[in-house]
């Protein structure tokens, strides 16, 4: 795969998932933690692609199958489920 390519996968996995954790730890509120929790899915696609064509990378890649698990659960609690009133 092009090395151009893979780099970006590389470090833009790296960066969505800080900015989505900083915006997770600020707790701005239900819909932007669930918009941060779409940030880490994306996040996690881009570091499963490059973990699994990156030689040498696979455990990055099976690592972020399993966030991308986690991540899919966050974007469904703050996103598409309906909060039960208190």
């Amino acid at each position: 795969m092009n090395e151009t390519l893979l780099t970006a996968l590389q470090y833009y996995g790296a960066g969505a998932a800080l900015i989505a954790a900083l915006v997770v730890s600020l707790d701005l509120g239900r819909r932007i933690t669930g918009w941060a929790f779409v940030l880490f899915v994306t996040s996690s696609v881009a570091l499963i692609g490059w973990g699994f064509f990156q030689k040498d990378s696979e455990g990055i890649g099976w690592q972020n199958i399993g966030l991308l698990a986690i991540n899919c659960v966050g974007v469904y609690r703050y996103l598409i489920r309906k909060k039960e009133p208190a």
